[in-house]
């Protein structure tokens, strides 16, 4: 559970705090170490992920998110405001959701990602759905996703044995981040708590960092790499602050280069893990994804034509999977 040693080797692991701004010759070094490094260890390869939510070129994601509390949500975070329910099938009740699933597995779809709104404990409505969720195991193939929320250890060891495959959480770095953004009354020490519990139940875990969280501003992410690094992880997604709607309008824009060293940071602490680019960031930001390539991601959702060019000319073996970024399971194609 304590920071391993990868494959049994030893790595010489970046300083976090000297990812900081600096000159553009340094930060493309910083970049192309950690490019290089992920070559070595993942391979030269990429996948890029459509998720169910999503269409790209006219083509459908095929990874339906389903939302437990519909658009409900008691916190009501500044950067979402409960926004990003709206988009997801409402799943209720427990007989909803097998009806809901039972009618996509009929349909061929290969998983499903379950979310929802939080009460004002960070917490999701699990225990009225994990016998559902069993269910759903023992009746079709679906791979299920969730994104946990704040779990304990007997949550953690009944979602692993109803069948669920893995889970998602957002990994915040700081206190004041978490409580001023999310609106919660404790630290991140629960955030840690939930990936303890996780580890002890053998249910993969997959952390998410939101670049910028804090307004726009890069504060507490490195220590959410610190944090994460502590646990043994297979992969971390890497997303930022989306400037929509429901953000406040102060909100700093998230520079690409910044979410391109704390990628280049989680591959110096933790070699050995699959890195991602996540679907939730600025749209159309190509830069943001090019930053990604350089410092070396394995995958990344919503992919421009420039970014999937830049790959093949990196010489990369490139592949497409309609699902959400986190899926472990490999159902990547060589066309979309």
């Amino acid at each position: 559970m304590r920071i391993k040693k990868d494959q049994g080797k030893m790595y010489k692991s970046e300083d976090p705090s000297s990812l900081e701004p600096r000159s553009s010759g340094l930060r493309s070094s910083i970049l192309s170490r950690a490019r290089e490094i992920s070559w070595r260890e993942k391979g030269k390869k990429i996948i890029f992920y459509l998720p169910g939510m999503f269409k790209l070129n006219g083509i459908c994601g095929s990874y339906p998110c389903l939302s437990l509390t519909g658009e409900k949500c008691d916190l009501q975070c500044d950067h979402c405001k409960g926004s990003l329910l709206t988009d997801m099938i409402p799943a209720m009740t427990p007989e909803r959701l097998l009806g809901e699933c039972a009618r996509m597995s009929e349909k061929g779809v290969k998983g499903v990602l379950l979310s929802g709104g939080s009460d004002s404990e960070g917490r999701l409505p699990w225990d009225s759905f994990i016998p559902a969720i069993a269910k759903i195991k023992k009746r079709t193939a679906l791979f299920i996703s969730i994104h946990s929320g704040l779990v304990d250890e007997e949550t953690a060891v009944r979602l692993k044995e109803a069948g669920v495959d893995q889970a998602l959480i957002d990994v915040v770095g700081d206190d004041e981040t978490y409580q001023a953004v999310c609106h919660v009354p404790f630290g991140v020490s629960r955030i840690a708590a939930t990936l303890e519990a996780f580890h002890k139940a053998r249910l993969p875990v997959i952390p998410h960092i939101v670049c910028g969280l804090y307004y726009g501003e890069i504060k507490g992410e490195m220590a959410a790499v610190e944090m994460i690094s502590r646990f043994d992880v297979e992969q971390v997604v890497v997303v930022s602050l989306m400037q929509g709607r429901h953000a406040p309008k102060y909100v700093r824009k998230v520079k690409a280069v910044e979410v391109a060293e704390v990628i280049a940071a989680i591959r110096f602490r933790m070699p050995g893990v699959i890195v991602s680019l996540g679907c939730a960031r600025e749209r159309g930001n190509t830069r943001m994804e090019l930053l990604a390539l350089e410092a070396g991601v394995n995958r990344m959702a919503l992919p421009s034509e420039e970014v999937i060019r830049r790959a093949r000319e990196y010489g990369l073996e490139v592949r497409y999977q309609r699902t959400c970024c986190s899926v472990s399971l490999d159902m990547s194609e060589p066309e979309w």
